[in-house]
């Protein structure tokens, strides 16, 4: 994908393929973002994954640490659900939802790309497992010194379980930032529409031959998720060698 989004037209179309380009084409870029509103496109993928993975740890972290340190009344049905719509695919339910996006308006709008995910089912599965190792002599230390619930979780759980919210942050982040189906069933205008469908309109915009420049498109694509994999890939061994998956 590199060696082509730097390389001719000619050389992309040359047999048998040409891995190294001759004179590197760094103009295809540049190129690649002037096919269309691309900055629109980035800013709207920066701005649906960063809610959506604010959003979903605000949720994910309060529900972890219930499941794990809490006992109440019909917890392991609840977990169970849990569990359940974790195994439930998206393109299932697609339908109802986007009736109901559309009756509250949302449609023409970032909101229906981010709504449907503020729940991230494996993240709070995945937490649990690690809160559930914290001993719990700690806090009930913490406790003893009148710390509230909030300030354990801010002080106690969070910290303590780095290499799990990283994890989790690495896996959605890559799940929304590459996502494809969803924004295209949701959105029918380039206002509100992410860099994947940025990319996959390169292909209408520039013809399908011209895969140097649709190579570059994707290029753009994947440097951030790189990014992010190399800021956590330390951490998703110790998460799930800490956590058991028990």
């Amino acid at each position: 994908m590199i060696s082509t989004s730097l390389q001719t037209l000619r050389e992309t179309m040359a047999f048998p393929p040409t891995w190294i380009p001759a004179s590197p084409q760094w103009g295809n870029f540049v190129e690649a973002m002037n096919a269309g509103p691309f900055l629109t496109y980035f800013k709207n993928s920066v701005v649906v994954t960063g809610s959506i993975l604010i959003l979903q740890f605000l949720v994910m972290i309060p529900a972890a640490y219930a499941f794990a340190k809490y006992k109440f009344p019909g917890k392991t049905v609840l977990f169970g659900m849990i569990l359940l719509a974790f195994m439930i695919p998206g393109q299932v339910t697609f339908i109802p939802v986007y009736l109901m996006m559309a009756e509250w308006g949302l449609v023409k709008t970032l909101l229906p790309q981010v709504i449907p995910f503020v729940s991230n089912a494996f993240g709070i599965f995945l937490l649990r497992q690690y809160f559930m190792q914290i001993p719990e002599e700690i806090i009930e230390a913490a406790r003893l010194d009148n710390a509230s619930e909030f300030n354990i979780m801010r002080k106690i759980m969070i910290p303590m379980s780095g290499p799990a919210l990283a994890t989790i942050a690495l896996f959605s982040f890559v799940s929304h930032w590459n996502d494809y189906f969803w924004p295209l069933v949701m959105t029918d205008s380039a206002e509100v529409r992410p860099l994947t469908l940025g990319i996959a309109m390169l292909r209408e915009t520039e013809g399908i031959s011209n895969w140097h420049i649709i190579m570059a498109g994707n290029v753009m694509l994947v440097v951030p998720i790189l990014l992010v994999y190399l800021f956590c890939s330390k951490h998703i061994v110790k998460a799930f060698v800490y956590s058991g998956i028990k």
